[in-house]
């Protein structure tokens, strides 16, 4: 009974196990002092979960934890990164003025380029696969859009969210130990650090463990970059990058 019960409202048992899933990881990054963000652990737990689970989409292939595939897709996805930017004050935002607009073009381009000259690095030659993998440096969320607008393979769009997962760890893990030595320690500097490293994720995760007042202001620039980012890639991205490799 209990088991069908939790079936039928697939999406409050999703609910309960992520949260449960939150709680552990939590009382994990207390064990490290904070060393280890409770995200980044909590995020850990969910591949080693999707990876014993098996099957193509992770916990979600169980029954039981089927309103995973719901609490997980891209409709509460927008939602919540949408929702992030609603505490944000417009005049702290244009405070930032140019540097803020700045911040985000240096971010796309430089995370970018990076992806590509990995890419290159492993062997990869051809536009659609350099594109996808260097819109993947810059998030798990630009890489697939620009895959599945191009045509790239499957493969080639696991990669991009794979690498776009990476810095979104490394973000969240990385923040709270360099805010001192590089000002994070206001909303300027917040919308200025989401710009330049764009993962929406990692931004939040990392502001979160540093300051919580300061999360809706990186999550704004961070969102801007994403959506720059879906625009640019399978655009004005690809266009250079298959003038300089033809194939």
């Amino acid at each position: 009974m209990l088991e069908s019960l939790l079936m039928k409202n697939g999406l409050l048992t999703a609910f309960a196990v992520v949260g449960l899933a939150m709680l552990l990881a939590q009382g994990l990054s207390r064990l490290s002092r904070g060393r280890l963000h409770g995200s980044a652990i909590a995020i850990a737990l969910g591949l080693i979960g999707a990876a014993l689970a098996g099957g193509n989409n992770g916990l979600a292939d169980l029954p039981l934890l089927s309103g995973l595939g719901l609490m997980g897709g891209s409709m509460l996805r927008d939602l919540a990164i949408v929702a992030t930017a609603q505490g944000v004050r417009l005049q702290e935002f244009a405070r930032s003025g140019w540097i803020g607009a700045l911040s985000l073009a240096l971010g796309l381009v430089i995370s970018f380029v990076s992806g590509v000259l990995v890419a290159l690095a492993f062997g990869y030659r051809d536009a659609v696969s350099l594109t996808t993998l260097g819109a993947g440096a810059a998030t798990y969320i630009v890489g697939p859009v620009t895959g599945a607008a191009l045509g790239a393979s499957s493969e080639i769009m696991a990669l991009s969210i794979a690498t776009g997962l990476v810095k979104a760890i490394a973000v969240m893990m990385a923040t709270p130990f360099l805010a001192p030595f590089i000002g994070l320690n206001n909303p300027r500097a917040a919308m200025i650090f989401g710009g330049l490293m764009g993962t929406n994720s990692g931004v939040m995760a990392g502001l979160a463990a540093t300051d919580p007042k300061l999360v809706p202001y990186g999550a704004m620039t961070a969102t801007f970059y994403t959506g720059l980012g879906c625009l640019l890639g399978p655009s004005l991205f690809f266009m250079i990058i298959r003038s300089l490799c033809p194939t």
